[in-house]
């Protein structure tokens, strides 16, 4: 017997309460790392403690998960959130945050893409419409490639330790 493979699901938001739902499933969907890029990451919430502690959960189901976040401005992480800030140095082994270069800075989507089947996705970072897709395997590999083209237009530019270490 084999099992079927998960059907693709797609839910679209045009309000920040949609969106947050479709952050707090996609945060709660099994997977072993998250790339978000996003230009300052303020819609997040990531200093809020539910935010933080499903980010906690997610980091701490496995010593082989990873966070890896691309932002054009890290002022808002580094100045207003703290708690997000603290969960960054409690696992510094498994995160990474980085700048983007100016070059790229005109980007102005932002998504959230977990291991090459998932992924949360708005068209311009001002608004919350967009869409989330679950099992979409082709999609989020999509995604997965452009995260991975960022990354390499970006540097390490947040450090969570006070030594910058």
């Amino acid at each position: 017997m084999s099992e079927e493979a998960p059907k693709t699901q797609y839910v679209l938001f045009d309000t920040e309460a949609d969106f947050q739902q479709a952050v707090d499933r996609l945060l709660a969907a099994p997977g072993r790392e998250m790339r978000i890029f996003d230009p300052d990451l303020s819609a997040l919430r990531l200093n809020t403690a539910q935010r933080v502690e499903q980010f906690r959960r997610f980091l701490a189901a496995s010593r082989t998960r990873r966070l890896y976040i691309a932002v054009h401005d890290p002022d808002n992480l580094t100045k207003y959130c703290p708690r997000m800030m603290a969960l960054l140095a409690r696992f510094a082994h498994a995160t990474q945050v980085n700048c983007t270069h100016e070059e790229i800075r005109n980007l102005q989507d932002s998504f959230l893409v977990l291991d090459q089947a998932h992924y949360l996705r708005r068209p311009v970072a001002l608004q919350f419409r967009g869409a989330l897709g679950l099992h979409d395997d082709a999609e989020a590999l999509t995604m997965r490639a452009r995260f991975t083209e960022i990354w390499s237009a970006s540097f390490p530019g947040v450090s969570a330790s006070t030594l910058g270490l």
